[in-house]
């Protein structure tokens, strides 16, 4: 599973960064480009929070997107 970083200071005052493993995704959608039609984002909602992820394999959260639709726990709906 794709992991997400969260910061807290450590008892000295350093910087430490925790990885967690969960990304809830509940909602996703392809965005057309108006020029070509073609896909260019896909809005999502993520942990609660609606975002537009770009379609960059290299985005942790497209990385997700695509890992929980390829395990059958997720799909994407079509541009509007």
């Amino acid at each position: 599973m794709v992991t997400r970083a969260r910061h807290r200071l450590d008892s000295i005052g350093c910087g430490v960064i925790i990885m967690e493993d969960n990304m809830n995704i509940t909602t996703a959608q392809y965005v057309a480009d108006i020029a070509s039609g073609n896909n260019s984002s896909i809005k999502a909602t993520i942990d609660g929070q609606e975002m537009s992820v770009p379609l960059d394999p290299d985005n942790r959260h497209y990385a997700e997107i695509l890992k929980q639709v390829e395990a059958g726990t997720l799909t994407i709906a079509d541009a509007e």
